[in-house]
């Protein structure tokens, strides 16, 4: 009896991985997609944009001779298929073409930018997430009470508040006269990492963190709120478990579940809201690569930025999905 029990185990728990495998496979194949039909937008909305990149490299004075020389040297005088396919294929080897303003490897000339960017949005990740689940929990545990009142009104002002409105406010507050605690501006000069300058990075981080925090914090709220009401909860209290045990293994995990969608959109809006708040703070990011390459219609490097900013949406929502199944038993007995 015994050992006919230990095989029927192990098949079951290989149905399971195999589940799980193919959902994530799934989910690869459909980012993949989804990257492809992004890159087709991108390099349509970019070709479609006003103005010529070779005269906006010479200037104004520019001579036909010359402006016929560059269009070739670029590539420009190609049909757009092939200048589509040819953009595409360096992708997906990692060379992203070259700046047509800085004539530079696009990759070299984002390097330094993108570690700035990526080390901002995990600091301000590190910070809000915990504190996000943390507070939602909390107020949902004590729902009606004066935390969950106050804290619903305060996310609630806090998510009406454009990024950048949230970044002066900080500033005027803490690096004015009112209170000259921190730098207003982060100076890293180029080639030093971004922990060089810490006192830099609080205040733009502190303004990511509050921008993302108040929407994740009101749907781990409802969505605490929904699962102590269920009906399994329900059935652990009348078991006899202790409430601790009931919250922590059995309404926390289940809980968690859609607050993970919301912390991967939150994720990969921070990739693409940090461009408004490393302008406000003057952060060596790809927010200020992105303003320079527009002014000089730049379009390698606009869709360098476009498209790193996508796959972070795709892998994001990856990590969300693994991480909803994993914490959730419904979802991985669905699976099965």
């Amino acid at each position: 009896m015994i050992a006919a029990e230990v095989p029927t185990a192990r098949r079951r728990r290989s149905f399971v991985t195999r589940g799980v495998g193919g959902f994530i496979v799934r989910r690869l194949l459909l980012g993949l997609l989804t990257l492809f039909l992004v890159s087709l937008v991108v390099f349509a909305a970019t070709q479609a944009l006003p103005g010529d990149p070779a005269r906006a490299i010479l200037g104004r004075g520019a001579t036909p001779e010359s402006l016929t020389a560059l269009r070739e040297q670029l590539n420009l005088n190609r049909s757009i298929p092939y200048q589509y396919t040819d953009w595409l294929g360096g992708l997906l080897v990692g060379d992203a073409g070259t700046s047509l303003a800085a004539t530079r490897p696009v990759t070299e000339l984002l390097g330094d930018r993108l570690l700035n960017s990526a080390f901002l949005v995990l600091c301000a990740a590190l910070v809000s997430i915990p504190i996000s689940i943390a507070i939602g929990a909390y107020a949902a545990l004590r729902r009606d009470g004066a935390f969950d009142v106050s804290s619903s009104l305060i996310t609630l002002v806090l998510a009406a508040l454009p990024e950048f409105v949230v970044g002066v406010a900080l500033i005027v507050l803490l690096a004015t006269t009112v209170s000259n605690l921190l730098p207003a501006v982060s100076s890293i000069p180029p080639g030093t990492a971004p922990w060089a300058d810490l006192e830099g990075l609080v205040l733009p981080t502190l303004t990511l963190v509050l921008a993302v925090t108040p929407y994740v914090v009101r749907i781990m709220r409802a969505s605490m709120i929904e699962v102590l009401e269920s009906e399994y909860v329900e059935m652990a209290r009348l078991k006899g478990l202790p409430e601790r045990r009931v919250i922590w293994r059995h309404a926390l995990p289940n809980a968690l579940g859609p607050t993970f969608q919301v912390i991967a959109l939150n994720l990969a809006y921070l990739a693409g809201g940090v461009i408004i708040v490393e302008f406000v703070f003057n952060f060596p990011g790809i927010g200020g690569a992105l303003r320079d390459a527009v002014s000089t219609r730049d379009l390698p490097v606009v869709q360098a930025i476009a498209m790193v900013i996508a796959a972070v949406y795709v892998l994001t929502n990856l990590a969300a999905d693994i991480a909803t199944i994993l914490v959730t038993p419904r979802l991985r007995t669905r699976l099965r």
